[in-house]
């Protein structure tokens, strides 16, 4: 199932507010490239293997530990 996790915009921006604000662009949390624009980033993560970067494998794997995560805090939150 985690290999065929699919990559949202959203796992893209929350991966890098984890990375010091840039003023010229996204840039990717894997390979710390630099992107005009959100959709450039998510292309390259896209075809990243067809560039030699592993950045897909990357940032499936981060959103299935945010996902583990997600569900260890569900399980020790107090149920209302």
């Amino acid at each position: 199932a985690s290999s065929t996790a699919s990559i949202t915009v959203w796992d893209i921006l929350t991966a890098s507010q984890r990375q010091p604000a840039s003023q010229c662009g996204y840039q990717c949390v894997s390979c710390c490239r630099m992107f005009p624009t959100l959709y450039s980033l998510k292309t390259h993560i896209r075809h990243s293997s067809e560039e030699g970067y592993s950045c897909k494998v990357y940032y499936r794997r981060l959103k299935v530990l945010w996902e583990k995560e997600r569900k260890q805090q569900e399980a020790v939150a107090p149920q209302a």
